[in-house]
C-alpha cells in the first residue's frame, strides 16, 4: 500500500463510518425529495472542497517556515523566517482577514455566495503563486537578488500574505450563505459537522500534504537550501483552487430554486421577512446590537486564539525542544495534519449530532461543554506540556475548539443571522474569529523564544564542519528556544482564554431564534 493511502486510510475510515452513522439516525423530516438531497450534495461538495483548498493555501505559510527557519544570510544567525517573524506575518494576515469580513460579508450579501467563492478562490490562487515565486528566488541561496528578497522576507511575506488573507475571507462567507438557502434551521446541527470535517479536511492538506510537498526531493544531507519542493507548498493550492473554480462555476448554485428545485422556509431569523434588502450600514448595525450574535463573537474570539494557538505552535514547539523531549519522533508529530483532522471530523459531527438531537437544535449548550474541555486541558497543559503527553493532549483540545468554531461559524451564524443577511452575521464572528488569531500571532511573537544558530563544531578538529556537497558551514539551533522551560508562556496564555470563552458560551445556553421556538411550541 503506497505510503500517502497508509496514512489517509483512518480518515477514509472515520468518514465512512461518520456517513453510516448520519444516514442511520432517524431523519428531520422537512420534506425534502430525494432528487433535492442529491442536487443539495453536488452543491455544497465542490464548494466546500474549495473551502478546505482554501485552508491549504492559508496554512502553507507555516508548512514555509520550516524551510525558511534554517536558512540564514551568509554571515548572520537570525534564521530568514524565526518564530518572531512567522507571528509578525501570520499577526498581519489575519488582522486583514478579521477586517475585510467588514467589507465582504456586506458584498455576499449582496452578490450572493457562488460569486464570493470564485472571486475569493481566484485571489488566493494569485496570492500563492507569488508567494511561490518570491520563495523560487529565495532558493537561489546567493546573488543580488536573494540578497534582497532574503533581507526583506518578512515584509514582503507580510504583504503578499496579507493579500492572501484579504481573498480568503470570502470562503466561510460564501459556503455559509449558500448553504443557508439549501439547510433548515433544524438540519444544520450536521451542517456545522459538515462544516467541521470542511475545515479538519484542509488542515489534512496543509500540514500533512505540505510537509510531503516542503520535503520532497530533498537529499537527507542537503543544506537548508536543498528544499526544491519551497515553491510547490505555494503553486500547489494554487492549482487546485483553480480546478475547483471550474467546477464551482458548473455546480455551485445560490438557491435551491436556482438549481431547478423548491425553495422553502428555513425557519431562521429571516423567516417572514420579504420585506426590501437593507443598506449593509443598518443589517451591520442590527447585527451589532444582536446580543446573541456578538457573544458568539466573542465566544469565536478565544476559539481563534485557541485553535491557532495550538495547531500553529505545536510542531515548531516539538521541533525546537526535541534535543530534550524527542517529540520529533513521536506518532503525533509525525501524524499531525491526520491527527488534528481526525480530531477536528469527530468533534464536529458529534456536536452537531447532539446540538440537533439532543439540545433540540441550541448551540449554546454544545459550545459550553467544549469549551468545559478546552478550560480542563488548557489548565492540564500547563503542568505536562512539557512530557511525552503534551502532543495527545492538544489534540483532545483540537477536536474541542474545532467542534465550537463548526457550530458556531457555520451554523449559530446561519441561525441568528439569517438567509438574507448571514453573509454580514458571517462577516462579524469569523473577523472575530481572526482578530483572535491575531492577538495570539503578535503575542506569542513576543513572549515565546527566538532562535539562534552557531556553526557546528567538529570535535576532532576544533573547526565548523562544512557541508562536501555545497561549501556552507552547517548551522544548528542553539540558545533558549532548545530549552522547554522557556516555552512556559505557550500553555499559560491558552487558560484565561479558555476560562473567558466557557463564560460567554453558558450565556447563550438557552438561545434560539423566533422561529424555531415557535416550531417546537407547536411540536
Amino acid at each position: 500500500m503506497p505510503d500517502w493511502l497508509s496514512e489517509f486510510l483512518p480518515i477514509l475510515i472515520l468518514l465512512v463510518v461518520v456517513t453510516l452513522l448520519i444516514n442511520r439516525l432517524p431523519k428531520v423530516d422537512i420534506g425534502h425529495s430525494d432528487a433535492f438531497r442529491r442536487r443539495r450534495v453536488l452543491n455544497w461538495l465542490p464548494l466546500g472542497l474549495t473551502y478546505a483548498f482554501l485552508y491549504m493555501g492559508r496554512y502553507n505559510l507555516k508548512i514555509s517556515k520550516f524551510a525558511f527557519e534554517g536558512m540564514t544570510i551568509p554571515g548572520e544567525t537570525g534564521a530568514l523566517m524565526g518564530n518572531d517573524d512567522f507571528g509578525y506575518i501570520f499577526g498581519v494576515g489575519t488582522v486583514v482577514y478579521g477586517f475585510s469580513f467588514v467589507i465582504n460579508g456586506p458584498l455576499t450579501d449582496r452578490i450572493g455566495g457562488r460569486k464570493a467563492i470564485l472571486i475569493g478562490a481566484a485571489g488566493a490562487a494569485v496570492a500563492n503563486v507569488l508567494m511561490g515565486i518570491v520563495s523560487m528566488f529565495i532558493l537561489e541561496g546567493s546573488g543580488d537578488r536573494f540578497e534582497l528578497l532574503a533581507r526583506n522576507l518578512t515584509p514582503i511575506f507580510s504583504v503578499l500574505y496579507a493579500a492572501n488573507m484579504y481573498f480568503q475571507s470570502f470562503g466561510a462567507v460564501a459556503i455559509v450563505k449558500v448553504n443557508a438557502s439549501w439547510f433548515h434551521v433544524r438540519e444544520r446541527g450536521v451542517f456545522g459537522g459538515i462544516f467541521g470535517i470542511l475545515i479538519s479536511l484542509g488542515i489534512y492538506f496543509a500540514y500533512d500534504w505540505g510537509y510531503k510537498i516542503v520535503n520532497a526531493g530533498r537529499p537527507e544531507d542537503g543544506s537548508a537550501y536543498d528544499y526544491p519542493g519551497l515553491t510547490w507548498v505555494f503553486f500547489t493550492p494554487a492549482i487546485l483552487l483553480a480546478i475547483f473554480w471550474i467546477l464551482d462555476v458548473l455546480y455551485v448554485r445560490d438557491t435551491p430554486g436556482e438549481a431547478g428545485q423548491q425553495d422553502f422556509d428555513t425557519a431562521d431569523a429571516s423567516s417572514g421577512d420579504d420585506g426590501p434588502r437593507l443598506s449593509a450600514g443598518k443589517i451591520f448595525g442590527m447585527m451589532l446590537r444582536n446580543p446573541i450574535i456578538m457573544t458568539i463573537a466573542a465566544i469565536e474570539f478565544c476559539s481563534g486564539f485557541l485553535r491557532q494557538a495550538i495547531m500553529q505552535w505545536y510542531r515548531t514547539f516539538a521541533k525546537q525542544t526535541d534535543g530534550e523531549l524527542g517529540l520529533v519522533s513521536d506518532f503525533v508529530y509525525e501524524n499531525w495534519g491526520m491527527l488534528l483532522c481526525v480530531a477536528g471530523i469527530s468533534g464536529g459531527v458529534v456536536a452537531g449530532i447532539i446540538s440537533d438531537r439532543v439540545f433540540h437544535s441550541r448551540r449554546g449548550p454544545v459550545a459550553a461543554l467544549l469549551y468545559g474541555v478546552m478550560l480542563v486541558g488548557s489548565v492540564i497543559l500547563c503542568f505536562v506540556y512539557d512530557t511525552p503527553v503534551v502532543g495527545w493532549l492538544v489534540v483532545v483540545m483540537s477536536m474541542a475548539v474545532i467542534g465550537v468554531h463548526g457550530m458556531l461559524s457555520g451554523t449559530a451564524s446561519m441561525d441568528f443571522g439569517g438567509r438574507k443577511n448571514v453573509g454580514t452575521a458571517v462577516g462579524i464572528i469569523d473577523g472575530f474569529v481572526y482578530l483572535g488569531t491575531a492577538v495570539m500571532s503578535f503575542t506569542y511573537a513576543m513572549v515565546l523564544p527566538k532562535e539562534q544558530f552557531e556553526p557546528v563544531i567538529d570535535p576532532a578538529t576544533g573547526q565548523p564542519v562544512v557541508d562536501a556537497i555545497t561549501g556552507e558551514t552547517k548551522e544548528a539551533l542553539v540558545g533558549p528556544v532548545t530549552d522547554p522551560d522557556n516555552w512556559m508562556n505557550w500553555p499559560l496564555a491558552m487558560v484565561p482564554i479558555s476560562a473567558v470563552g466557557l463564560f460567554f458560551a453558558w450565556k447563550i445556553w438557552h438561545a434560539q431564534t423566533d422561529a424555531m421556538k415557535q416550531q417546537r411550541a407547536q411540536g
